[in-house]
């Protein structure tokens, strides 16, 4: 996959396609496959408009005391997430649909791209949803500089047009004046007095994606994190 991922996003982009890549990096131990990938991250972000990236190593970080399946579930879940938000968030009639051309926007020439999800049923959710989505426990992402954001916000019937510019406002304090915001939002019967915030930020800087971790000592993390995420996107954790 990673020799064969620039030469596909090569040809899908010479059909005028907006090119999205999805890469996981390996874990530290893996000495020989991160150079590999390393490399291939480069030739894929030659080619492609953005590049999302998950790295293991924070699996390790958060989940190295869980069994194997239940970890790598997580990661796999939030690309589903990813995915499934923008798809329906475009096709599927909402309150605020995404554009195509919105979409494109933000792709175009993105970069390197963070995703994050966060959920809140608390009387703060708002807040409390953002500030899940902004800080993903299996990324360790700087957003000064970043270029764009995609945000899709998902809430029950009593969802207001408040709770939603609240979001938006709350993900732009976090970036720079000038980064371009697109934004969607979905009734769900099933949610009320909840509410579901996913992001894919564009144009970031993460130390993971160099390859070089300055973040601090796994002691120090909130172990929580990890359990709080696995909330959000349905996944029982057993230990």
């Amino acid at each position: 996959g990673t020799g064969g991922a620039p030469i596909v996003a090569q040809v899908a982009r010479d059909t005028g396609a907006i090119v999205i890549g999805t890469v996981t990096m390996p874990f530290k131990i893996e000495r020989a496959r991160i150079e590999k990938a390393e490399f291939g991250l480069s030739q894929l972000r030659r080619v492609a408009d953005t590049v999302i990236v998950i790295d293991n190593n924070r699996l390790v970080e958060n989940a190295g005391n869980l069994p194997v399946e239940q970890a790598f579930a997580v990661a796999n879940e939030l690309v589903a997430t990813m995915i499934k938000g923008i798809v329906e968030t475009i096709a599927i009639p909402s309150l605020v649909n995404l554009d195509y051309a919105d979409v494109k926007t933000i792709m175009t020439n993105g970069g390197v791209a963070a995703i994050g999800v966060g959920a809140s049923d608390t009387n703060n959710r708002v807040e409390e949803a953002v500030k899940g989505a902004l800080s993903n426990p299996l990324l360790d992402i700087n957003y000064e500089g970043a270029t764009g954001a995609i945000i899709h916000v998902s809430g029950g019937p009593d969802l207001t047009l408040d709770d939603i510019n609240r979001v938006g406002e709350l993900v732009t304090d976090s970036m720079d004046d000038d980064a371009n915001i697109i934004w969607g939002a979905r009734i769900d019967d099933s949610m009320k007095g909840k509410i579901t915030v996913m992001t894919i930020i564009t144009g970031v800087k993460s130390p993971w994606i160099l390859g070089k971790s300055t973040a601090a000592p796994a002691a120090s993390r909130r172990k929580d994190d990890l359990y709080e995420l696995s909330d959000e996107l349905g996944i029982e954790i057993i230990q």
